[in-house]
């Protein structure tokens, strides 16, 4: 496929000329179909939208607040925090004697 730069302006004028007829051939299809474009705006579609009544809104709410209840209720009763295991000073002192002991036969093989 030859590059832009290396068209010359007899190449892009006929390019030109046969887009604008591909886009009149569509739009002369599109009416004997009769169809919406496909330009990204629907135009005069049929689509319909869909509306949520008053009730269908307030039972939503309804069920959201009823959601943030349970949520509400749940940190009112002061739920017991969870126990962090925590190392004993011995248990520190044998890893930390552990640790100088490795580093010192890295040094040792360095």
């Amino acid at each position: 496929m030859a590059m832009i730069n290396d068209l010359t302006v007899l190449h892009l004028e006929r390019a030109l000329e046969i887009k604008k007829r591909i886009e009149q051939l569509e739009r002369e299809l599109q009416q004997l179909l009769d169809t919406p474009a496909r330009s990204g705006s629907r135009g005069n579609s049929t689509l319909r939208k869909h509306y949520i009544s008053a009730a269908g809104r307030r039972r939503i709410a309804e069920a959201q607040r009823a959601r943030w209840a349970r949520v509400a209720a749940s940190k009112r009763q002061g739920t017991v925090a969870k126990q962090k295991n925590r190392i004993s000073a011995s248990g520190r002192a044998r890893i930390a004697a552990a640790q100088r002991r490795r580093w010192a036969a890295a040094r040792a093989m360095a």
